[in-house]
């Protein structure tokens, strides 16, 4: 799970359920009406607090997890988000019924606010995919690292060019990470000065193995993005799996056309298809 995912639309989601769960044990009616035995809340009818309160509960912790799970997953045929709006607006419009419903008696804080909770619990979950200030990241990016100067120690930190990270066995090493093309800090390919300032090796530097490396051959590298940008999986689905936030740095592994086949901190793969304006490591 990625906590980094959720958004501030989730963020008023978590807070709406904290407030319906609240809201439960609130008088539902005026205390006045039932003299000394005090009103009940949504805890001493069943019916009001599955439909209401815990409905909306679940509701808010099935869009939470659909956003933090890597991989969709599905109930009935729906996607668990999609299930939890669904169940969000039925809790909301039966928490409306119950406040319009009354037969002779008053609503009490418990209904009232259990009314709000559930209207902004809806609102929010319907909200957050159309809204865009609802879709920034709930939890701020860190600070991109202030950018060294040539020949300076490398920055610290997970993610940051420079200080490879245990990726696995085989994998690619970032871009920048180590000395590409057997140079310190020059192009791929490039020969250094030898003595006396004339190129060593003939003029042309080797790659290992005594073979030239082709030329339109692709070198992962690091890079960060200027804004948020979804991920889409490498299966082609319409659904992104992740959400690149400014200020974090991530892997190219592949290019494909215009779009790169990123890596995540976690390990996720997926293909970023505006790559456009990058800051590369």
């Amino acid at each position: 799970m990625n906590i980094r995912s959720l958004t501030r639309g989730d963020g008023v989601v978590i807070g709406a359920a904290v407030l319906l769960f609240i809201a439960s044990f609130l008088n539902l009616y005026e205390s006045s009406a039932f003299g000394s035995s005090g009103a009940p809340n949504a805890w001493d009818s069943l019916g009001t607090v599955m439909s209401i309160h815990l409905a909306g509960v679940i509701a808010a912790a099935l869009i939470v997890l659909a956003r933090a799970l890597p991989q969709p997953r599905k109930v009935a045929g729906l996607d668990l988000g999609q299930f939890g709006v669904a169940l969000a607006i039925f809790a909301a419009w039966t928490a409306l019924w119950s406040l319009i419903g009354l037969d002779g008696v008053n609503a009490g804080s418990g209904l009232i606010l259990g009314f709000i909770a559930a209207l902004i619990l809806a609102g929010g979950a319907v909200a957050t995919p159309l809204v865009p200030q609802l879709k920034g990241s709930l939890i701020p990016a860190p600070k991109p690292a202030a950018p060294q100067p040539y020949g300076g120690q490398p920055g610290q930190g997970y993610g940051y060019p420079g200080n490879p990270q245990p990726y696995g066995a085989g994998q690619p090493q970032p871009y920048g990470a180590g000395q590409p093309g057997g140079s310190f800090g020059g192009q791929p390919g490039q020969s250094q000065p030898g003595p006396g300032g004339q190129p060593s090796g003939g003029g042309q530097a080797q790659p290992s193995g005594g073979a030239a490396a082709p030329a339109g051959d692709f070198a992962p590298f690091w890079f960060a993005v200027p804004v948020a940008r979804p991920l889409f999986g490498e299966d082609g689905s319409p659904s992104p799996i992740a959400e690149l936030a400014p200020g974090t740095w991530y892997l190219a592994v592949e290019q494909r056309g215009a779009a790169l086949v990123a890596q995540t901190q976690d390990g996720r793969r997926g293909v970023l298809q505006d790559a456009s304006g990058i800051q590369r490591g």
